[in-house]
């Protein structure tokens, strides 16, 4: 179907997020102008709609005034699809208030039409979680703003890759005995990503939808417990038994939720808090306002195997995460390092083309392993999930479709030139920061120099302990790595 070109132009922050990832593709496929926003411009650069002629692509931080003011200039609509629930941020109701509050100011001054904002499903006077209580508290500034607003409120929202549907898979498919808390039974109205995106987008032609606030959901009421028996359904598995306990608290669930699945505990414990509070849609309004059907919780659950089966993954909810700030992530200059540098180089000689050693370079992590010593790889991530890190992260994603800003276990990816270098920035519990960079040379007809490059920037007198204790490690294993990816990228090994 075509579509006219839109004389709006709608402003999308979030953009390079779970939800907003997804929206701005099918916005732009029905005619509108778009100006995404995100914190860094090379996260939005390497999006697959990003030269699309109808998209400006605009860097911001939701925090300063001047930068909302100038994201919200000539817009006549706002998506408001960010939070403060990332690494590193242990007060976010107080970073969500002030970028709420910069938004509320911005659209009155610039003359936003209206602010369309993705919140949380909770009882307003019952006792909210955290996370929560700051999503109800942001819809009730945006409620009171001299602004015309739409609030969609959602409970768990089903989708391959969302940060929910992560964490009922990997709990569901590697534990066939779970001790969980007795709130798990709560009622909860789980919705599909797709039915949310429709919402969102039809909105913008439903007049009746401006200053509302609608719960939206899918069409059964079920429990998480539910939830996870339907999973074990749908994806095979034996029955999982499931033992509710009363003294499993949600900062207990949440440690455990991080140890047992990729989602970190800053993330899996305002999950795990949402948790206990009923999460029911109250009116069904929308559903007559903007009809669809609405697939149940199987339908949903099937839908994201099968995508993520397929390495049909759109966005990850590990895409929030923050690129390294500073020059030093590409050229590796930490300012605060005074001087220090420590360096692990490799390089091999690979009688092959720049396409299939690169082919070999991007597929490293994940399910791939790290081609030598994955035990210790292993170990290392175990060790980083028990001091609160990351860990080694699982991405569904098709090797092929790598771009700046994704994660690579406990790595993120902070340059990308295809067939030429990938920068990894270290996103482990260290005491200092690290970098991990492969480049590639042309050295004659299909022969490659492959330069394998290690570099760790150490924090105070731990930083240099640790380094010197583990230098002993990185003798073999960077040497094993490097000789595994050529190994992978040689024509008969392909």
């Amino acid at each position: 179907m075509e579509y006219q070109q839109s004389t709006k132009r709608i402003l999308v922050t979030g953009a390079t997020g779970y939800i907003g990832g997804r929206l701005i593709p099918r916005l732009l496929k029905k005619g509108y102008r778009i100006r995404a926003v995100a914190r860094t411009i090379e996260k939005l650069k390497s999006q697959s709609w990003a030269d699309n002629t109808n998209i400006e692509l605009v860097a911001g931080d939701m925090l300063s005034r001047s930068d909302v003011d100038a994201m919200a200039d000539s817009c006549d609509i706002v998506y408001y699809l960010v939070h403060s629930m990332v690494l590193g941020q242990k007060d976010f109701e107080s970073s969500d208030r002030l970028a709420a509050e910069n938004m509320v100011a911005a659209a009155a001054e610039k003359k936003v039409g209206r602010i369309i904002y993705l919140g949380g499903l909770g009882e307003i006077e019952s006792k909210l979680s955290k996370h929560l209580r700051s999503r109800n508290e942001v819809a009730q500034i945006f409620l009171k703003a001299p602004v015309s607003t739409t609030i969609f409120r959602a409970a768990v929202i089903l989708g391959s890759g969302g940060a929910s549907f992560e964490i009922l898979r990997y709990l569901v498919e590697h534990l066939p005995v779970m001790i969980t808390p007795r709130w798990l039974r709560t009622p909860s109205q789980p919705i599909a990503i797709s039915n949310v995106l429709h919402y969102l987008i039809e909105c913008l032609d439903v007049t009746e939808t401006e200053d509302g606030v609608f719960d939206i959901g899918g069409p059964e009421v079920i429990t998480y417990k539910q939830m996870m028996d339907t999973y074990g359904r749908v994806a095979g598995l034996r029955k999982r038994l499931i033992l509710p306990v009363p003294v499993l608290t949600p900062r207990l669930s949440s440690y455990w939720i991080h140890l047992v699945t990729p989602v970190p505990a800053y993330i899996a414990r305002p999950l795990a808090e949402g948790l206990k509070n009923s999460a029911v849609c109250k009116n069904d309004d929308i559903t007559k306002l903007i009809p669809q059907t609405l697939l149940t919780c199987e339908e949903a659950i099937s839908k994201a195997l099968q995508r993520q089966q397929h390495f049909q993954v759109e966005t990850h909810w590990s895409d929030a995460g923050l690129l390294p700030e500073g020059e030093w992530s590409v050229r590796g200059d930490a300012h605060w390092s005074g001087g220090t540098e420590f360096k692990d180089d490799q390089n091999v000689l690979v009688e092959a083309s720049a396409g299939e050693v690169w082919h070999s370079i991007i597929r490293i992590g994940g399910e791939s392993g790290w081609y030598y010593a994955n035990w210790l790889w292993s170990i290392r991530g175990l060790l980083d999930k028990i001091v609160g890190g990351v860990g080694l992260r699982k991405s569904f994603r098709r090797p092929d479709s790598l771009k700046v800003g994704d994660t690579i276990d406990f790595w993120r990816v902070v340059a990308l030139e295809p067939e030429k270098r990938m920068v990894l920035a270290a996103e482990m519990k260290l005491p200092g920061e690290a970098l991990l960079t492969f480049e590639l040379q042309s050295a004659g007809p299909r022969l490659v120099r492959l330069y394998q490059k290690a570099r760790f920037y150490p924090k105070g007198l731990l930083g240099l302990a640790y380094w010197y204790l583990s230098f002993p490690l990185h003798l073999f294993v960077f040497k094993g790595m490097i000789n595994g990816v050529k190994k992978r990228a040689l024509p008969a090994a392909v």
